[in-house]
């Protein structure tokens, strides 16, 4: 798609009319290349949505360490993101409240935000009801770089930074499905939530979910801008159906995976293309929904004058 193209499928809206917009989206099957990582088929809808101002948040499974770089290859250094599934909430400086946020330390000066709980204690639960439970699964913890790497075909540093984690844990399930039902139940009573993400399954704290970053950055938004924005929420995997829900539009991109994802949204759609070229197409589908109804609405005032 040529930057042409784009900036045709994304019209500026009429100023009367302009409502300000937040766009919230996975990366891995999503924004990325499943396989490849690559983003180039969303790149120029990436560069139009910044020349309209629109911010564009990172909602993933990935670890902080893994997401800083990404923001700077991806254009996205002055939004907030969401690291772990929900766990882990980084806002610039342009987000931040004045009596609400600490300054960060960072060279960057991201502030984290910890949602969910510590991952030593999540290792620990983990190998508590593995041995009461006698599951088998194997945790990211557990593996080596190199294991890392033939899993997810990261290449070493970015393997050595998914391992980096803080607030949730990726896990190999080896067992059968009564088994993970117990597992989940066990889980539950420490306070833990477990949800399936494209490669994994993921263990986190209770209430630090997508949905629940990504309600906090909505509400955030309206209290720094005066407004509450109109989301739009993008994601291919059953761990995005809590940001899915949350959000005012949703997109289910078409995934690599067999796993259900089925997000009880009034207004949904679903892409007939996979990963960028999906979410290409997901954000466009909106962008000329709301552009129609923006025209008939003005056409509809000028008659009745």
């Amino acid at each position: 798609m040529s930057e042409h193209a784009c900036t045709a499928l994304l019209p500026e809206l009429p100023d009367a009319e302009h409502r300000s917009r937040l766009v919230l989206t996975d990366l891995d099957g999503s924004l990325l290349d499943h396989h490849s990582y690559d983003f180039s088929p969303a790149a120029p809808s990436l560069s139009r949505l910044k020349q309209l101002g629109v911010p564009v948040i990172p909602v993933t499974s990935k670890t902080r360490a893994e997401l800083l770089p990404l923001r700077e290859l991806l254009g996205l250094t002055g939004t907030p993101f969401v690291a772990e599934n929900g766990a882990i909430i980084g806002l610039p400086p342009s987000w931040c409240h004045a009596r609400l946020d600490r300054p960060g330390n960072g060279r960057d000066g991201i502030v984290t935000k910890h949602a969910g709980v510590d991952i030593g204690f999540i290792r620990a639960r983990l190998r508590v009801w593995r041995q009461r439970l006698d599951v088998r699964f194997t945790s990211m913890g557990e593996l080596s770089v190199q294991d890392v790497v033939k899993l997810t075909g990261l290449d070493k540093t970015r393997a050595q930074d998914a391992c980096k984690r803080e607030g949730s844990e990726p896990l190999i399930w080896q067992d059968d499905a009564v088994s993970l039902e117990n597992f989940r139940l066990a889980l539950s009573g420490d306070g833990l939530e477990l949800t399936q993400g494209g490669r994994f399954w993921h263990v986190m704290g209770r209430g630090a979910d997508k949905g629940c970053a990504v309600t906090w950055l909505i509400k955030r938004f309206a209290k720094l801008r005066g407004c509450t924005p109109l989301s739009l929420g993008l994601g291919d995997g059953p761990n995005d159906l809590t940001m899915l829900e949350a959000v005012d539009q949703a997109v289910v991109i078409r995934g690599c995976h067999k796993a259900p994802v089925t997000p009880q949204a009034a207004a949904l759609y679903r892409t007939n293309k996979a990963g960028p070229v999906g979410w290409a197409e997901g954000v466009a589908y909106w962008w000329e929904q709301d552009s129609r109804q923006l025209n008939l609405a003005t056409k509809t005032v000028a008659l009745t004058q």
